[in-house]
């Protein structure tokens, strides 16, 4: 049976589809650490006779696992100690919607609670809401958008496994940044990731290949950072999901190969008058430049930039991305309109925004939003100027603030900052800096190809 896809979808709307058949399941789903979907399958009569209006239980070990889902040590929040109890799952019903993809399913997205009906501070959609919270009560709207890059394998998924995830073939042969005849070789998958997500209610502006081998874009319209955020965690598991339908395998790893260019989220963010709906971020003129709350709020960034990297960065592979003359970022500058800086000014009159080109695609979203947001939104507190914007090549120039060059020095950053612990809370800072030292340490506990090929034989 076909399903009714436009968005958002009623109860009523769902009910009926439930009714008729033509919906059985329905997803109920929140963002874990890693930014990825974690939930329950529930049927379609079960969710509208108990579900919708309590919710659901999932154990809070889900927001203290690495990408394994092991339970790792070291977390205040939750721990063998505290006998990793129960959170309320409670639907966000403005997330209600259709996947296409997978067959006569919902979807619903779920803010956390803890047993005595708080929201769980740790939890990323709430790490994500409280910044927005605090932007409204400057008078601030945070509009967003996230542009993701992912890699295409002819490879699936469980083949890519079984060779040890060695010798995988990508999708083109050729580097196929803009190229209309190498994107049409893989069009049987991408156009029907754009049309499966508009028809989820996520606005798909266009596609793209980009720099790599196999390598796309898929550009999302902006809108206010919470629906970014909840639409950025969609796509990405649905490009996996449609992916592996087909037998392919899609990854958004910040660098899945040296021999390749790595897979930016690079993060838009403008400031609105939450009174008049009017855009604060271009100058008066409207012609270019940066207003003065705009310049604030872009200093805030680049003085935070360094001490947040695990927002923007949060696994030992993320750094490898950050390569001189590879189109990510390595200095901790801004530009108009310059692809060398950490930050780029993008836009005109009321379009104008602040382009992070730091995260990869690995980031969870509603972690490196908030993030963005909070360190701006700092420095419009505390009215920050901002420096001349850098002209030329900042891969090449020694004297620029550098993003850390690997995980432990992004640990150093983050954990020595108060600033850090100030504008993100203290819950949050270490619920996050833990999670850095856990995945640190876990890379550390692996010797790697890379050492027995050097080093077996020759030393």
């Amino acid at each position: 049976m076909s399903i009714s896809a436009h968005f958002p979808v009623s109860i009523d709307e769902l009910e009926r589809q439930i009714r008729g058949g033509s919906i059985d399941t329905v997803i109920v789903a929140f963002p874990d650490i890693q930014g990825r979907p974690v939930g329950k399958r529930v049927t379609g009569k079960f969710f509208m006779e108990h579900v919708k209006e309590h919710g659901i239980e999932a154990c809070d070990y889900l927001l203290s696992v690495d990408v394994d889902m092991d339970p790792l040590p070291g977390f205040r929040f939750s721990n063998w100690d505290s006998g990793y109890g129960d959170m309320q799952a409670t639907p966000d019903f403005t997330t209600l919607r259709m996947i296409p993809w997978v067959e006569s399913t919902a979807m619903v997205l779920c803010d956390l609670y803890n047993s005595e009906g708080q929201p769980v501070s740790v939890s990323p959609r709430q790490i994500l809401k409280d910044q927005i919270d605090k932007a409204h009560t400057m008078g601030f709207e945070v509009k967003c958008a996230t542009e993701l890059e992912f890699f295409v394998f002819e490879d699936s998924y469980e083949k890519a496994s079984s060779q040890g995830w060695r010798d995988l073939v990508p999708h083109t042969t050729t580097i196929e940044d803009y190229q209309i005849f190498q994107t049409t070789r893989e069009e049987y998958l991408i156009r029907e990731i754009r049309n499966s997500m508009l028809q989820a209610g996520i606005p798909i502006e266009f596609s793209k290949g980009e720099a790599g081998r196999g390598q796309h874009e898929i550009n999302i319209t902006y809108s206010d950072a919470l629906t970014t955020a909840d639409n950025h965690l969609i796509f990405k598991n649905g490009v996996k999901e449609i992916a592996a339908k087909h037998g392919r395998a899609a990854t958004f790893m910040a660098k899945w190969s040296m021999d390749e260019v790595g897979s930016s989220c690079h993060i838009h963010c403008s400031l609105w008058d939450i009174s008049s709906g009017e855009p604060l971020m271009g100058d008066v003129d409207g012609v270019g430049g940066l207003s003065e709350v705009g310049r604030s709020f872009l200093a805030g960034q680049l003085v935070c930039a360094k001490q947040l990297s695990p927002c923007f960065a949060p696994y030992v592979n993320s750094y490898r991305r950050f390569v001189p003359g590879s189109w990510a970022p390595t200095a901790i500058a801004w530009g108009d309109d310059n692809r060398t800086c950490g930050f780029r000014l993008v836009g005109k009159g009321p379009s104008r925004r602040i382009e992070c080109r730091i995260p990869g695609a690995d980031v969870n979203p509603y972690i490196a939003l908030a993030a963005n947001i909070a360190s701006g939104l700092w420095g419009v507190e505390h009215k920050l100027s901002l420096p001349p914007s850098y002209q030329g090549n900042a891969y090449q120039d020694s004297e620029l603030e550098r993003i850390p060059s690997n995980l432990a020095e992004a640990i150093k950053e983050f954990e020595s900052s108060e600033l850090g612990a100030q504008i993100l809370g203290d819950d949050v800072h270490f619920h996050l800096l833990n999670s850095a030292r856990q995945e640190w340490a876990k890379a550390n506990a692996h010797v790697t190809d890379w050492e027995l090929a050097r080093n077996f034989e020759r030393i």
